[in-house]
């Protein structure tokens, strides 16, 4: 009975104070729960007993409500802490939480389209497809395509330079992919694992390597991988309008880059012998079209990817030496 004398109410408290089990049972929970905040310094004690007891001021009934709520909301014990000490903990805490959460509902989703592929292969081939998806992570990560990249791209780049290359290069994962996007990223995971290693470690055989990978070929690449970005840009608008290849400002800042990086003057003759020398390059054209597959949704036109967009400036280099005579 209450003070006020209602049934099944926790008794008076002594000096303004509760004790544990009033405590508790005013805020609805166990002792053992009020004992483990409180064993954590969430919940202060207003005094001890002469008996030793703990006791606590109204206060702390407000304090554990709002520990309630927080842990409720899933967050960590000292995540908890640093709410109730820090009067501007709550809004960082919470962002991390969405963080976490949001990285768990990926994952979850990525699992999900996971499961419908395989439940929607043709028998004979789902022994493969869950090989390929075993090599994933979850949720999935871009560490192997850029770990690639930074191997296939020429020796003593700065910095910059590599970064600004690997930022195009490697693909933003969707948040909810279907299931063939899925497969996608599993077959492009498994091709950046094994593609064009020889027995060297950490090395690329140089068959696999373009021009201006190799020394002793008169390639600046730091001033070709500098300048590209602009061509793809430039190429990507015909690219999503479905346009043929042709020449125009994208083709000629294909051209320039490629002068720049070579110290040569951009001329009919030069464009005729950097159509013949690309033409005959080693291509990676397996990467992009998996790439493109990755972060183009099912059954819509493939976003234009940087190796789109090379092999579009190729074949317009190709196209305008073939029929121009000035090559532009």
């Amino acid at each position: 009975m209450t003070a006020d004398g209602r049934p099944g109410s926790p008794g008076p408290a002594s000096a303004g104070s509760w004790s544990i089990g009033q405590l508790a049972e005013r805020a609805g929970v166990t002792v053992k729960t009020v004992r483990f905040y409180s064993d954590r310094g969430l919940l202060p004690e207003a005094a001890r007993s002469t008996g030793g007891h703990r006791r606590y001021g109204p206060e702390a009934l407000d304090r554990l409500r709002l520990i309630r709520s927080l842990r409720g909301l899933d967050l960590p014990v000292p995540d908890v802490g640093r709410v109730l000490d820090e009067e501007d903990a709550l809004e960082d805490v919470v962002e991390a939480q969405l963080r976490e959460v949001g990285t768990r509902l990926t994952a979850l989703r990525w699992r999900a389209a996971a499961l419908r592929l395989l439940r929607d292969s043709p028998a004979h081939e789902r022994a493969e497809r869950l090989r390929l998806i075993g090599g994933l992570s979850t949720p999935p990560t871009t560490a192997a395509l850029a770990r690639f990249w930074r191997l296939w791209l020429p020796a003593r780049l700065p910095a910059r330079v590599v970064s600004a290359v690997v930022e195009q290069a490697v693909p933003q994962l969707p948040d909810d992919p279907a299931p063939e996007q899925v497969l996608a990223f599993a077959r492009l995971h498994a091709f950046v694992s094994g593609s064009c290693f020889d027995s060297r470690p950490r090395a690329f055989a140089d068959h696999c390597r373009p021009e201006a990978h190799l020394p002793g070929k008169g390639y600046r690449p730091a001033v070709l991988y500098e300048a590209l970005p602009e061509a793809f840009a430039l190429a990507s608008t015909p690219l999503r309008a479905g346009r043929a290849p042709h020449g125009g400002e994208a083709l000629d800042c294909f051209v320039a880059a490629h002068a720049a990086a070579l110290n040569a003057r951009d001329t009919e003759g030069f464009r005729r012998e950097l159509g013949r020398m690309l033409a005959a390059e080693p291509r990676i054209d397996r990467y992009w079209q998996l790439t493109a597959e990755v972060i183009s949704p099912p059954r819509t036109p493939p976003e234009p990817t940087p190796g789109a967009a090379d092999n579009w400036l190729r074949a317009a280099l190709l196209t305008s030496t073939d029929s121009n005579g000035d090559g532009r």
